[in-house]
């Protein structure tokens, strides 16, 4: 079956080809309402499709723009279970798609050269979550694209960083647990891990102990794999052999369920027994039961923060920025932590 081309579609429609091509940009305000219309009826007639390798080649533009997440680190599935990064896509992709653009979701194995697939597909842009080797960023520097880092403390001027206040976020954490006289605090987060976010929240969660005068024993840090798993097996082994806690900060949401189940399965009710503190405020912290005491970050607006940068860039209204843009955090006080008299 012979392809439609946008010359087909602008002779059925009784116009110019640069007519059609004003449309199919997004320039719509270039023809008037009648050229429009027949123009949209024309391409549902002909039920044509915009060829986006050709536009691409011809305006060396591919109107793709790259999304990397972390993998886990048992058998390298990209973390998209965790509704973090579910959330935090919806909002680069809502906004990318508003202007044309599309998404292209990947992940990097170790070894595996990000370079050669920016320029097979010819990115526009890209936006890297997490925290990679040096060499990563290092080839990333070589591509002559714009870039923002997602939860990244990297020291380098080169990109772009959107983030929060991560050790702040993780000192407010603690201390709203020691507010409500808890004293015997537990921490269960992913692998500490330098520049990342884990680092930060866990110096946090050091830092509000320190300054309260309370003991800091790194047996009771537990960590382990970001993950509702790692946070079930934590909180069966602090309801088995640290029945002294009375909180556990866990250093985000899906990691503070495991643990609320794996208390519940030794014998240990959220927050009679124990309280549970999160860190993201996904959007199951309202919604399953008990509801999450949580750090709120508002995690959509991130993502639309980043989108908003390469769009910007794209178009030529902002220059490359190498600055950090930081947004807000709070305590989002809900079921999980009860206040000890």
């Amino acid at each position: 079956m012979k392809r439609t081309t946008i010359k087909d579609v602008a002779e059925k429609a009784g116009v110019s080809t640069a007519a059609v091509s004003y449309v199919l940009n997004g320039r719509e305000g270039k023809v008037s309402e009648e050229t429009l219309a027949k123009i949209h009826k024309a391409i549902e007639e002909l039920n044509y499709i915009p060829d986006f390798s050709a536009r691409s080649l011809a305006s060396k533009r591919s109107s793709l723009i790259g999304v990397v997440i972390p993998q886990t680190e048992n058998d390298k599935r990209l973390l998209l279970e965790n509704p973090f990064y579910s959330d935090l896509i919806c909002g680069i992709e809502a906004e990318l798609r508003q202007h044309g653009y599309h998404v292209l979701i990947s992940g990097v194995e170790k070894g595996q050269s990000y370079l050669d697939l920016t320029m097979q597909r010819n990115l526009d842009g890209a936006v890297i979550m997490g925290i990679y080797q040096e060499s990563f960023y290092e080839e990333l520097k070589k591509v002559d694209i714009p870039i923002v880092l997602i939860d990244s403390y990297i020291n380098d001027d080169s990109f772009k960083k959107i983030r929060i206040d991560d050790e702040l976020g993780g000192y407010l954490a603690t201390k709203h647990l020691i507010e409500q006289g808890h004293t015997n605090i537990g921490l269960v987060t992913g692998m500490i891990r330098k520049d990342g976010v884990v680092e930060k929240r866990y110096l946090g969660y050091k830092k509000a102990l320190s300054e309260a005068n309370l003991f800091y024993d790194h047996d009771l840090v537990f960590e382990g794999q970001v993950s509702y798993e790692y946070g079930l097996e934590a909180g069966i082994e602090i309801a088995e052999r640290h029945k002294h806690l009375t909180a556990v900060f866990a250093t985000s949401d899906m990691m503070a369920y495991g643990v609320i189940n794996g208390l519940r399965q030794g014998g240990l009710q959220v927050p009679d027994d124990i309280s549970v503190m999160g860190f993201d405020d996904i959007s199951l912290s309202d919604i399953f039961y008990p509801k999450l005491t949580t750090v709120h970050q508002d995690i959509k607006a991130r993502g639309l923060a980043a989108a908003r940068y390469l769009i910007d860039v794209l178009d030529g209204k902002q220059n490359l920025d190498s600055g950090v843009t930081l947004l807000p955090i709070s305590i989002k006080e809900r079921d999980t932590v009860r206040r000890i008299k």
